[in-house]
């Protein structure tokens, strides 16, 4: 065993860092991937120089590709607030604490005049009152494996109400991760109530504050305390791929 402690509001937790949880979702080429506003697939392509081919498989030396993706729309992701912003911020410059306490709770979508919508109502009693807490995971109902390859487009997803991000501004949670392809409705007019809710855009902005979307968290991993470990890569972009690791805390 290999642990750690972490030390919060004078409060000490300590994790097994042999336990890894990994929540995010490989991008991998072709179709098997969640898809979302209409990106196109991720694509690998081989490099071919003359008489150099970037593939073993073809007789090449070594495997070269150039790799397309769209960050939001192809899987795990994370981003800043310059999601919404014009001020060119990206999430390399905002994410620069990558270990967090986090609480991974599980909420069933309310129907609501067609829509399944999360309210802070759902959420607030999942929280123990004293818990400091710094990153929230949010995993929805139903739970199908399918959400690792689901097409999302024009199926208005669940989504989360504009009062949970004011909440968690409050309590200072930085760091809010879902398993749906935006914390907004797929289609609300552009307004995304939720994404400046939370960020507290643009009179109070919370710069180090990030949402990641499109995770996948396993039936068998119980609600609880973890520390969150968030990788992305160092890419000047408001959002980029990431993979955020969980390590269970240690009873």
């Amino acid at each position: 065993m290999l642990t750690a402690t972490y030390q919060l509001n004078n409060q000490n937790y300590t994790f097994d860092l042999k336990e890894t949880i990994d929540i995010s979702i490989p991008i991998q080429e072709g179709l098997d991937n969640p898809n979302c506003y209409y990106a196109k697939s991720p694509a690998f392509e081989t490099i071919r120089s003359g008489s150099f081919v970037g593939s073993v498989a073809l007789g090449g030396s070594c495997n070269y590709q150039q790799i397309t993706i769209t960050p939001h729309g192809n899987g795990t992701h994370t981003e800043c607030y310059g999601h919404i912003s014009a001020d060119g911020t990206t999430i390399h410059q905002s994410l620069t604490d990558f270990f967090a306490l986090a609480l991974l709770i599980t909420i069933q979508p309310k129907e609501q005049k067609g829509d399944f919508i999360i309210f802070w109502e759902d959420i607030v009693g999942h929280i123990p009152s004293d818990l400091s807490l710094e990153a929230l995971i949010i995993r929805t109902l139903p739970n199908y494996t399918d959400k690792k390859i689901r097409n999302y487009n024009n199926t208005n997803p669940p989504y989360l109400d504009s009062k949970i991000g004011e909440e968690l501004a409050k309590r200072q949670v930085k760091h809010l991760l879902v398993d749906l392809p935006s914390v907004d409705r797929e289609v609300d007019e552009g307004k995304l109530s939720m994404h400046k809710a939370f960020w507290q855009y643009p009179t109070h902005i919370r710069k180090d504050a990030t949402i990641t979307e499109l995770i996948y968290v396993d039936n068998t991993i119980e609600d609880d305390i973890y520390l969150l470990n968030l990788q992305i890569i160092s890419l000047e972009t408001d959002a980029c791929p990431s993979k955020p690791v969980l390590y269970p805390i240690k009873k």
